[in-house]
């Protein structure tokens, strides 16, 4: 009976995915995939037509900033996750190694004490005895297990790097997160301010008899609001803080402090070419697993085949201990076996079966990861360009909104409008800045985003 099996081993490097080309074929052709089956893949990325910031050669060269690198150093070398990832990559070292056990010769010795009676008199019998085993590997089984075992621990490599980029990644944003919630603790804080002293306008216009209570209750709600408000950014700095410091492998406390962004560098190329997603760890680890499920498929397929195991044995017998140590073997043999399965309730079909289905699995991760890739970047491209527009819309809207605000008051104090439209004008101008504020963080987070979906986050850490 002719078994059915899947073995990719037509599948092209990852570069050729990632090509200039239109419609580069996505999968490998086997028995049971459409050989027709593709994904389009652009030759440059959709969002390259609008103008889009220069990819960095490294998320740490992405900002000018000692006390961010300092953070992100320190979480690369104390990430409790990161120690996870490099004990599995440790692990998948020894995995391999263990691989190659079957293809070599086993050795094993023995030695033996024995007494026996002869003519009358009893006398020791000492026996030393060396034993070999050996699998001839005439069907590539054990070369196959060992190639799976090898690129599972390339996968696992690339799992690593992929760790390290993501925890650098996070940290930033997370530093970024803390910036911004500093600023908007103080623009709380500058706002309750703002409306304490407008309250105390409102109460001296009020006892002097040219003001309403309604009034008086309006600026007490702004200011009450307001003192809410910042116990609420209070609690949302602390943990912010948190997680940076739980990033860094630290007791996650609230000593972290950040004021200020780093210089935000600006030059692009457009048209950054699809290509550079081969950079990306992700999409090496997902091909490397296709060829890992590839080599299982080939164990379990071989696993059908019949083995062939060589056995030898050498060894001394003696009365005299000492002639124990004598080179010349007077007891040896050798021995070649064949093995074949005839009847195991259909447990290697099975596996075979169960291999197929894995490694079917493996290429639509693949697939899935490279999409998934292709997303990012573009959001990424496209955030950038659209946040950048609305930061400038905020910072006129705001100029815009500072000048109303002093105007506003200018003219409540002479008499001239009322206090609801003096409110107004300060909620509409810190809302203003608040906003501003959310878009400069977004804008940050997303510039350490667009580098770690281009695949360039790894360099320089």
């Amino acid at each position: 009976m002719k078994t059915k099996h899947i073995i990719f081993t037509s599948i092209f490097p990852a570069i050729a995915l990632i090509s200039s080309c239109k419609n580069m074929p996505l999968e490998p052709k086997s028995k049971s995939q459409n050989a027709n089956q593709t994904l389009a893949i652009p030759e440059k990325f959709d969002s390259t037509t609008l103008p889009v910031p220069e990819v960095a050669n490294g998320l740490l060269s992405l900002f000018s900033d000692a006390e961010l690198s300092r953070y992100v150093k320190q979480a690369l070398k104390s990430n409790p996750n990161l120690q996870t990832s490099l004990a599995r990559l440790e692990e998948a070292g020894f995995n391999t190694r263990k691989s190659y056990a079957p293809g070599v010769p086993a050795l094993s010795a023995g030695a033996g004490l024995g007494r026996r009676r002869a003519n009358g008199s009893n006398a020791g019998l000492y026996s030393a005895t060396l034993d070999a085993q050996w699998e001839v590997d005439v069907w590539g089984r054990i070369r196959a297990g060992i190639n799976a075992a090898s690129q599972s621990q390339a996968a696992l490599a690339a799992d690593h790097e992929a760790a390290r980029q993501s925890i650098a990644a996070q940290t930033m944003q997370a530093y970024f997160s803390l910036i911004a919630s500093e600023k908007l603790l103080d623009l709380s804080q500058r706002r309750l301010a703002i409306f304490e002293k407008t309250a105390s306008l409102v109460n001296r216009r009020f006892e002097a008899g040219t003001g309403k209570l309604s009034d008086l209750d309006l600026a007490r709600t702004d200011v009450e609001n307001t003192r809410g408000q910042v116990e609420q950014r209070k609690n949302a700095r602390d943990q912010a803080a948190r997680q940076l410091a739980a990033l860094t492998g630290s007791y996650p406390n609230t000593r972290a402090s950040a004021k200020n962004y780093p210089a935000l560098k600006r030059s692009v190329p457009a048209g950054i070419p699809s290509s550079v997603l081969l950079n990306r760890p992700d999409i090496h680890a997902a091909y490397a697993r296709i060829l890992a499920a590839d080599s299982r498929v080939t164990v379990a397929h071989r696993d059908l085949y019949p083995r062939f195991p060589l056995t030898a044995s050498a060894g001394q017998q003696s009365n005299i201990l000492k002639k124990l140590a004598d080179t010349n073997f007077s007891v040896w043999s050798i021995a070649g076996n064949l093995t074949a399965p005839i009847l195991d309730g259909g447990s290697r079909r099975a596996e075979l079966g169960a291999a197929n289905a894995r490694a079917k699995q493996a290429l639509s991760n693949y697939r899935s990861t490279v999409l998934s890739a292709f997303q990012e970047v573009e959001n990424a491209l496209g955030s950038e360009y659209y946040l950048k527009r609305q930061q400038l819309s905020y910072k006129n809207a705001l100029k815009a909104a500072k000048n109303a605000e002093s105007s506003t008051q200018r003219n409540y104090e002479n008499g001239l409008v009322e206090i609801l439209t003096l409110l107004d004008a300060q909620r509409r101008s810190f809302s203003t800045e608040e906003s501003l504020i959310n878009t400069e963080a977004l804008r940050f987070q997303n510039r350490v985003s667009l580098a770690l979906a281009l695949g360039n986050g790894g360099k320089g850490l």
